[in-house]
């Protein structure tokens, strides 16, 4: 072993952030005397927000470690489920739109806009204590950022999934509007009826209307493809696999 390097041993789970040429479970780093621990993590290319658990000599330490020449760090990935203080609420980037949409068909608290800038998306993340939700590693690392996760996945369904799983929040299904995330109340039907197409009130008598925003739900023609996306969530946040 090279003793003038402390050596990171990367957990399988964390090596799809590193370097494609360089994605392998040992990853050396040169100790100043200065860079902390989370310094040199990051620089090999893993946000801080995915790291859980970091052991030296059967030790934990913390991202302000400063390692030394012959270390050997183990990085484990975050624990999942992960734990938040209260119930998770979430704030997703541009590129995030349809798992916003799901989010709130499953009740969760998922503020999203689709014309905030980085520094913007930080400061509401902070303010309203939000997970801030991407798949910018860029915006992950920003040191004002109280707390991120990177989202896996290409397809909504295996990102919905992701977060299900790392974060186990309580769903609460056909309680949000999709559209602005405000909560839904039930309403009469000869109260919003003036706003409803003919073949609409002929067909259904159930009625929703968003809290904030005004915008009325019915079980109509997409629920179908909708009770699908509710109860597959509802199998991955039961453990079912």
């Amino acid at each position: 072993m090279d003793f003038v390097t402390a050596r990171l041993r990367i957990a399988p789970e964390l090596r799809m952030f590193l370097p494609v040429s360089r994605r392998q479970e040992w990853q050396e780093v040169a100790p100043d005397g200065t860079s902390t621990l989370g310094h040199h993590v990051e620089s090999v290319g893993i946000p801080l927000t995915e790291v859980g658990p970091m052991i030296v000599d059967g030790r934990g330490v913390s991202p302000s470690y400063q390692p030394a020449s012959g270390d050997v760090v183990e990085v484990h990935p975050m624990p999942r489920p992960q734990p938040l203080p209260g119930e998770p609420r979430f704030l997703l980037d541009v590129h995030l739109g349809t798992l916003a949409r799901r989010l709130r068909l499953l009740g969760i608290d998922a503020a999203y806009h689709n014309d905030m800038d980085d520094p913007a998306l930080v400061a509401q993340a902070n303010e309203e204590r939000r997970v801030l939700l991407t798949q910018d590693r860029g915006l992950l690392r920003r040191r004002a950022l109280w707390l991120g996760a990177y989202v896996r996945g290409s397809r909504p369904a295996d990102q919905l999934r992701d977060l299900l799983e790392r974060f186990s929040p309580p769903l609460r299904p056909w309680t949000r509007c999709t559209a602005c995330n405000g909560r839904l109340e039930p309403v009469a039907k000869q109260e919003v009826v003036a706003l409803l197409e003919a073949g609409t009130r002929r067909n259904y008598d159930a009625y929703g209307r968003c809290q904030e925003c005004g915008q009325v739900y019915w079980h109509g023609a997409h629920s179908d493809r909708l009770e699908e996306i509710v109860e597959s969530a509802r199998a991955w946040a039961g453990g079912i696999r």
